[in-house]
C-alpha cells in the first residue's frame, strides 16, 4: 500500500514536469521573413508613376525609400515627386512622406499596402497657395494611386509547407529587419 502511494505521488510531481517538456519539444509554427532590401526592390519594379490631374498638374512620382516602423507596425515611405503642367509655371520638384501597414491578399499571395496616411508634402519652390492646393488633392491621390501597391508577392515555395500543414499567412509583424510573417489556419 505505501509503495502505491509513493508510486502515485512520484507520478504527480513529475507530470508538470513532464508535460513542460514536451510542450517545449513542440517546433514553433512557420514563419516566413521578407527583409528591407526584398521590400524595396519589390516596390521599385512598380515605378516610376505617372498620375495627371486633368487641367491642373501632372505629378510623376519615384521609386520610395522604405522606412520600418516597428513601434507602430507599420512603414513610410518617401516620394520624390516631379509636379508640372499648366497651373504652375515650370517643374517643381518635391517630396512627400507616407505611413502605412500591411495587409495579406491570398488571391495573389501578395503584401499590400493598407491604412495609408499621407505625413509631409513639401515644395520648396512653389508658392505657399499652390502648396495649399496640392496639400488639398495629395491625400485622396496618394490613398487612390498607393492604396494597392503591391509590396510583395509570396511566391508558391515559400508558402509550401505552410500549406501542407493547412495553413497561411496571418499575421504581419514589422521589426527592424524586415517583415515577419506569421500563418493561420486556412478556413475550410
Amino acid at each position: 500500500m505505501l509503495r502505491r502511494y509513493f508510486f502515485t505521488a512520484a507520478l504527480c510531481v513529475a507530470m508538470p514536469a513532464l508535460a513542460r517538456t514536451q510542450d517545449s519539444e513542440q517546433p514553433p509554427p512557420p514563419r516566413y521573413t521578407v527583409s528591407k532590401e526584398q521590400l524595396q526592390a519589390a516596390l521599385a519594379q512598380r515605378f516610376p508613376l505617372h498620375y495627371p490631374v486633368p487641367g491642373l498638374l501632372d505629378l510623376d512620382l519615384q521609386s520610395p525609400q522604405l522606412q520600418l516602423l516597428p513601434q507602430s507596425n507599420r512603414l513610410s515611405a518617401e516620394l520624390q515627386v516631379q509636379a508640372s503642367g499648366p497651373a504652375l509655371q515650370r517643374n517643381h520638384a518635391g517630396t512627400f512622406t507616407l505611413e502605412f501597414g500591411l495587409r495579406y491578399e491570398p488571391g495573389d499571395r501578395t503584401l499590400r499596402a493598407t491604412g495609408l496616411r499621407l505625413q509631409q508634402l513639401q515644395f520648396p519652390t512653389l508658392q505657399p497657395g499652390v502648396v495649399a492646393l496640392l496639400n488639398a488633392y495629395a491625400p485622396r491621390l496618394a490613398e487612390q494611386s498607393l492604396r494597392e501597391v503591391v509590396l510583395h508577392q509570396l511566391q508558391p515555395k515559400d508558402l509550401a509547407l505552410a500549406d501542407a500543414m493547412g495553413l497561411q499567412p496571418g499575421s504581419i509583424t514589422v521589426t527592424q529587419a524586415g517583415l515577419v510573417i506569421g500563418f493561420i489556419t486556412k478556413p475550410l
